[in-house]
């Protein structure tokens, strides 16, 4: 029997997303607990992670109530730690490769997704970075998939697909909403750039992941939208 496994998340959160991707795919067993982020209880920062932040893992020690974690279970933060300790805990599940230079390759890839994918994204959203800087970043990424493999390394889902999924689904929002901090249209135009031929291949991975049950059940998309309708509100 493993050991009780406890996720602190927000379910608007791709980074919590990031790992509740990971225990789906690795059939893990785990108990779902939400932090309200923007009004955090002060057991989550005494108790769980004293930098409060979302997602955290509670593992080991006796399953007890998330609001009053056992000082015996390891507290773990950092969506993509947790990543590589869900690999580690779960060595069936593909989640890294057996082969050490495919596990180099998912590793070089989540460190390319915070950089090329994760910050251009993310500045184009908020009204900071460029159109031309977020395709660049997809052009890097879309250089690291192999033609005919359905996945980002390899042959299996792995940490590296689900590092990306939860900031591909938002990159879709982005694109087929408009929704955004950029000058208006700019979403569209960037919507229009990857249906060209150039980015075919990106876009097919994009809509196989999208597609996964898993990025299904941890994802809710009428809640995201709603969310960057609040907090991504164009200057007027």
């Amino acid at each position: 029997m493993s050991e009780q496994l406890t996720l602190y998340l927000h379910k608007l959160s791709p980074y919590s997303q990031k790992v509740e991707l990971a225990l789906i795919e690795a059939n893990a067993p785990y108990r779902g607990h939400q932090i309200d982020v923007f009004n955090k209880p002060e057991w989550f920062t005494s108790k769980v992670t004293p930098v409060g932040k979302v997602p955290t893992v509670a593992y080991g020690g006796p399953s007890v109530d998330p609001e009053d974690p056992s000082p015996l279970s390891a507290k773990i933060a950092e969506s993509n730690v947790i990543l590589e300790f869900l690999a580690d805990l779960y060595p069936d599940s593909g989640l890294l490769p057996k082969d050490p230079v495919l596990r180099a390759k998912v590793r070089f890839f989540v460190d390319a997704n915070t950089k090329h994918i994760e910050a251009p994204v993310y500045d184009f959203l908020r009204g900071r970075g460029s159109l031309e800087n977020v395709l660049k970043g997809i052009e890097f990424i879309q250089g690291l998939l192999e033609e005919g493999r359905d996945f980002a390394v390899g042959d299996h889902y792995t940490i590296a697909d689900a590092c990306i999924s939860p900031h591909l689904a938002r990159l879709r929002i982005i694109t087929e909403t408009d929704i955004g901090q950029f000058p208006v249209g700019m979403g569209s135009k960037l919507g229009e750039e990857l249906k060209g031929p150039k980015f075919t291949q990106f876009t097919k991975y994009v809509d196989r992941m999208l597609e996964r049950s898993s990025l299904k059940q941890s994802y809710d998309n009428e809640a995201v939208v709603t969310f960057f309708k609040t907090f991504f509100v164009r200057a007027q």
